[in-house]
């Protein structure tokens, strides 16, 4: 039987209440990660800037990490390391906060249906997020790749210069010299990339799952571990691809002109197999050492955050429970 007060349903009432709570923890959940991504990807920004650089410059020969931060210091200073930090973790905190946003939601939304988790049903939810990120976002990604590597000195001769006096100017020179669908150049391959989060997702819940097998708590320096684990395997996975995407990004690659998925499957297929042509599979490999380094341990530190918030999140969330009985 109800129990009511003033004609209300108070059990109702309460149910209101806590779902808007939800919500207000999904939010304040995806605001917390923003520090220890924005601090983490600060701390290994330069790593992000080898990975570019070899990525796009294709004539640069030097592989190892240390070498080629050790020739951009030398040759463009020190600061160039860091150029093009304050649009990179402006387009961070977006993407971050639409992809841990809409992951959290649909996870939630997931455990109050039927069926335990599973592995399929991450992997979905991972892709769900994933294409919501990328559509919303990838102008931000394009015009911070431009800024990233302008004033870079290329070995690569056919590479020319851009001049954009900050991330605005960038938007509006791209839109009035390229067009407005340049802003969604390699969206194709970024597409096909949210495959990267989702099975980091599905390979993390996994192993935390495993875990955590008979009431056990995880700690700190595990979630830590499963989290490196988890973005190595799928960073390794699906790096040729994002080798495309920057150098889509870049904006001076011209493609074969075809327009539509068809075109951009096509200039991917082209870029792909033009690298193994001229430098053999490890070809698309080239940056993988420093994005392994600095994505495999900035995503770790993200993860023992989000999993702390989380955990205290569901502790005030377990009130709903108890109102409900």
């Amino acid at each position: 039987e109800l129990i009511t007060y003033g004609g209300r349903d108070v059990h109702g009432r309460a149910s209101a209440i806590f779902t808007r709570l939800r919500h207000a923890l999904s939010l304040m959940t995806s605001c917390c990660v923003f520090q220890g991504s924005v601090t983490a990807m600060t701390v290994f920004f330069p790593l992000d800037t080898a990975k570019s650089r070899l990525q796009v410059d294709e004539k640069r020969t030097s592989n190892s990490t240390h070498v080629i931060l050790a020739e951009i210091a030398k040759e463009e200073g020190l600061q160039s390391l860091y150029r093009g930090w304050l649009p990179v973790i402006s387009s961070l905190c977006c993407s971050n906060f639409v992809y841990f946003y809409t992951f959290n939601t649909l996870k939630k939304l997931a455990a109050s249906g039927p069926g335990k988790s599973r592995p399929a049903k991450d992997l979905l939810m991972g892709v769900v997020s994933g294409m919501v990120n990328v559509i919303l976002t990838t102008p931000m990604w394009v015009v911070n790749t431009r800024l990233k590597l302008q004033g870079a000195k290329f070995r690569d001769e056919d590479l020319q210069q851009t001049h954009y006096r900050g991330i605005f100017d960038a938007f509006s020179q791209i839109v009035a010299n390229e067009g407005v669908a340049m802003l969604w150049n390699g969206t194709l391959p970024s597409l096909i990339l949210v495959l990267n989060p989702a099975v980091q997702f599905m390979f993390y819940e996994a192993m935390k799952r495993k875990a955590a097998e008979g009431g056990k708590k995880i700690s700190s320096a595990e979630i830590f571990l499963i989290g490196a684990v988890a973005k190595a395997v799928a960073t390794t996975a699906t790096y040729p691809l994002q080798t495309v995407q920057a150098i889509l990004r870049f904006g001076q690659y011209k493609g074969d002109g075809k327009g539509g998925v068809i075109g951009g499957l096509s200039n991917i297929f082209s870029l792909l197999m033009d690298r193994i042509k001229r430098y053999g599979v490890l070809g698309l490999y080239k940056g993988l050492e420093a994005k392994l380094l600095q994505t495999v341990l900035t995503a770790a530190l993200m993860f023992v955050v989000y999993e702390k918030i989380t955990a205290a999140t569901f502790k005030v969330m377990r009130l709903n429970q108890k109102l409900k009985r």
